[in-house]
């Protein structure tokens, strides 16, 4: 999942930027609510950790535009973050469509808990664990198995993996993982899409495993639902 974090501090943007990488996300930042706006209009975000006090354009007036204008065609989810903590704040800043808020000084735990709670309004799952089919994963403890069996990811490939679990039975092109799961310095025209995923498949399905994700040529690929035993996905 891709985050935008926007704050004016520096020292806090890097600080939110580095632990929520450690999370497993695609994170990208911003320090003022006008280059928000900018970097909203070229990539679709999940997520925005957003400050409402800024100079120039605040986090209301960010808010409110991203949920007025159509950016990228989709609308992420909001997490406002400020050191306002009256009622009339949070009032104010949920009535133009923030989707949680949170008050400074806060600790990251609970800033983690409260970003993972909200992708999962998305993809209609309730508690930390998401299961599809044999698979499973521990958002909050960033584990992932088949059946019994815990898989060793990497940050990278437990990210990916999640967002396809966001998507059963989708068919997600390479374009669309680039934009959700890899940051803004990705390189669009390298192969990393198709390695990771196929590091991903080998490692979700060994020996005689059923194949999980298949690729569905000159579209992308796709996780099943419902796997039959003796039916293999295309393979890379």
């Amino acid at each position: 999942m891709r985050i935008l974090v926007v704050d004016d501090e520096p020292d806090l943007v890097k600080a939110l930027e580095r632990g929520l990488k450690q999370e497993g996300y695609a994170v990208d930042t911003a320090t003022s609510g006008e280059e928000a706006l900018a970097k909203a209009s070229w990539n679709p975000y999940d997520l925005v950790c957003l400050d409402l006090n800024m100079p120039g354009l605040d986090g209301i007036e960010v808010c409110d535009s991203l949920r007025t204008s159509s950016y990228q065609g989709v609308s992420p989810r909001v997490l406002m973050l400020t050191a306002r903590d009256s009622i009339e704040d949070r009032i104010q800043g949920l009535d133009v469509g923030a989707d949680d808020y949170l008050v400074k000084p806060f600790s990251f735990d609970e800033l983690a808990a409260r970003i993972r709670s909200l992708l999962r309004r998305d993809s209609g799952q309730t508690g930390s664990i998401i299961k599809i089919g044999p698979l499973s994963i521990d958002t909050s403890r960033q584990q992932a198995k088949r059946g019994e069996r815990f898989l060793e990811l990497t940050s990278k490939e437990f990210t990916l993996l999640r967002y396809f679990m966001s998507k059963p039975g989708q068919v997600i092109s390479q374009s669309e993982l680039l934009d959700h799961v890899w940051d803004e310095h990705a390189d669009p025209v390298t192969n990393t899409v198709r390695v990771t995923v196929g590091t991903l498949r080998r490692k979700v399905s060994i020996d005689d495993e059923v194949d999980l994700i298949e690729t569905v040529i000159g579209s992308g690929y796709r996780l099943l639902e419902e796997p039959f035993e003796g039916t293999f996905g295309n393979k890379d």
